[in-house]
């Protein structure tokens, strides 16, 4: 099997793992565990098992010159990306997420042309602003009143900023990955992760009640860690060796499917005509932006 092949199997993986977690996740909070303290949990547990698994792969020093690129790298995927990803989660539905997160793609799009000069052409554009009217339609009349949903819109918002964060994340991560081993590149960005993450959940990590919390609680956390964290963080940076950053974030189209049917089945979400025609709009979009345009045969 090749490499490339791999790396598909690997974002597929990585795509489903997201695609369930906006439901786990969302068991867990508000109600047992606070978001920012979620996220601690989340760069403290990945960071020690990339530490472990690190022993196996070779024996590699950061350059001086790529301080500062991996310190934006871990402050957008490990940091920001994170931070307002669960905060959105905490404040809106898992549903809502689910098609938000589509976006990405789009978010890439942008990036791309914008850093890396990369041509953007009509079809793309007309996708750009179709998948924008479906997120925006999402975030301001998709709310609806709910006890784990305090504030849809905001948290529609804040789950929109983590597309931005993460498409960030996989364009400044391809030119490292490329000179560092997975395992060496993840221990480093999940430890500088920990300092950026601690001043916002050090205090909801420690208000954590541990003795309290049910055993499905703790499988969901454990979960979260093992799973959405160090898998698919994983799973994306082996994929991005061998895909191009646009090309990966393509895969966050199948989240969507997995993440409303695993709502749906737990009954932790319903579906809305708001909600599908949103997702429609959005899926269009992407579709639009990220197909390859016909080769002109004239």
């Amino acid at each position: 099997m090749s490499k490339r092949t791999l790396a598909i199997f690997a974002a597929v993986g990585a795509t489903t793992i997201y695609g369930l977690n906006h439901t786990i996740a969302k068991g867990v909070m508000p109600n047992y565990v606070q978001p920012y303290g979620f996220i601690m949990l989340r760069v403290i547990g990945a960071a020690c098992l990339f530490w472990l698994i690190s022993v196996f792969g070779p024996r590699e020093r950061i350059d001086k010159k790529d301080y500062l690129r991996m310190l934006v790298c871990a402050l957008l995927g490990m940091g920001f990306n994170m931070l307002v990803f669960f905060k959105g989660l905490a404040l809106s539905t898992p549903i809502n997420s689910s098609v938000l997160v589509t976006t990405t793609p789009i978010i890439v799009l942008i990036l791309s042309a914008v850093l890396i000069k990369e041509k953007v052409l009509p079809q793309k554009m007309l996708g750009i602003a179709i998948g924008l009217i479906g997120a925006l339609g999402l975030i301001l009349f998709g709310a609806e009143i709910r006890r784990d949903a305090p504030n849809i819109p905001l948290g529609n918002f804040l789950i929109l900023m983590n597309s931005v964060f993460y498409g960030s994340y996989l364009i400044g991560a391809k030119t490292l990955i490329a000179k560092y081993h997975p395992f060496t590149f993840m221990k480093w960005l999940f430890t500088i992760g920990i300092f950026i993450c601690l001043p916002f959940g050090y205090r909801e990590l420690m208000e954590i009640q541990w003795g309290t919390l049910p055993l499905n609680t703790i499988w969901s956390i454990v979960f979260v860690i093992v799973g959405t964290t160090f898998c698919t963080y994983l799973f994306n940076i082996f994929a991005l060796t061998q895909l191009k950053a646009s090309t990966l974030s393509a895969f966050v189209y199948v989240q969507p499917l997995f993440g409303i049917l695993f709502a749906i089945i737990t009954g932790q979400d319903s579906l809305t005509t708001v909600k599908i025609l949103a997702a429609c709009l959005v899926l269009l979009g992407v579709y639009l932006a990220s197909r390859r345009p016909r080769p002109n045969l004239s």
